[in-house]
């Protein structure tokens, strides 16, 4: 889905998975500071969104899900995560409920997929599954804003912010009132900063949720049974994820910031150590100067200087070894 904000003056376009919508406006750490203070809004309408409606949407999703639905508030936001049968990482679903209908916003292009997957489960539930990434678009107001959400439009409140699905035809109209346009780059930011994972950046084909700091958030250790709970639960008793993730200070004498991907090994090694994990998403922070955060390997001293490909980094515990 390609924005029409993107011909807002000074829109840069996105690239990777955030191609559709602006990277920034012209100015980014402007921009980063704006959003941080409260003010602005992110234009997400590249994400896909889900909705399943129907009686027994809640008991339904509950099965399927890693998060505790089944009694969800209406108005309540939570996140969830859907796992294959050995507990990796297919999909993370953002999630509130109307009291009619379970919204959901999906990471971009990722909507097909899970909707297949939804399908396939429904059984003889009282469910009905639909794609409305071309009818709603999500716009993200930050923690602070009194923006307020127009009529008719679901709102998702979290710590972090506001996330809306609005009715696609209303973007650019929201957009002239809702004060200044915030691109994705300072949203990003303010993720990494904030140890905030993101599916496809922080996690590969073997991800499971432990290594992410997703338990809790995500990854309801209480509830019933659903596909890869069985790893869930071993791992989480024996407390030995394979991987950690890490928050990176980067040496800022340095121009370009390591790519997603980027080889993590022990300074004292050098370029040619070996590889211990990979740097998952960087950014440049209007106050922390250049960042990043990457998985390593567990046993990867937590004290221990390393190389983001070529760049000096000193770690920060997110998940604890």
């Amino acid at each position: 889905m390609k924005s029409p904000l993107l011909s807002l003056p000074g829109a840069v376009p996105g690239e990777g998975p955030d191609e559709g919508v602006a990277a920034h406006y012209g100015d980014l750490f402007r921009e980063q500071r704006t959003l941080a203070d409260g003010s602005g809004f992110v234009d997400l309408s590249h994400r896909g969104v889900v909705t399943v409606s129907g009686a027994d949407r809640l008991s339904w999703l509950h099965l399927l899900l890693t998060q505790h639905v089944q009694e969800l508030p209406a108005g309540q936001a939570t996140e969830a995560l859907i796992l294959s049968a050995h507990g990796h990482i297919e999909h993370a679903l953002y999630i509130v409920d109307d009291g009619e209908t379970t919204w959901a916003h999906v990471e971009p292009g990722s909507q097909g997929d899970l909707i297949a997957y939804l399908e396939s489960m429904k059984f003889f539930y009282r469910v009905e599954i639909a794609d409305r990434t071309e009818e709603y678009a999500v716009v993200h107001l930050p923690a602070g804003s009194i923006t307020e959400a127009p009529e008719d439009t679901v709102v998702r409140e979290t710590p972090h912010g506001r996330d809306l699905f609005l009715p696609r035809e209303r973007l650019e109209s929201f957009a002239e009132t809702a004060g200044p346009p915030i691109g994705v780059l300072a949203y990003e930011a303010l993720r990494v900063e904030a140890h905030r994972p993101r599916l496809g950046l922080e996690t590969d084909h073997r991800t499971i949720p432990h290594e992410l700091g997703w338990i809790g958030s995500a990854v309801h250790l209480q509830k019933g049974c659903y596909r890869g709970q069985e790893t869930v639960a071993r791992v989480h008793n024996l407390g030995k994820p394979p991987r950690r993730l890490v928050f990176l200070h980067l040496d800022g004498s340095e121009v370009k910031l390591p790519g997603h991907g980027a080889p993590i090994r022990l300074a004292a090694d050098g370029e040619e150590g070996r590889q211990l994990g990979f740097v998952t998403s960087s950014a440049r922070h209007h106050e922390l100067g250049p960042i990043a955060l990457a998985l390593v390997k567990r046993n990867v001293p937590v004290d221990a200087e390393l190389l983001a490909d070529t760049t000096a980094a000193a770690q920060e515990v997110v998940v604890e070894p």
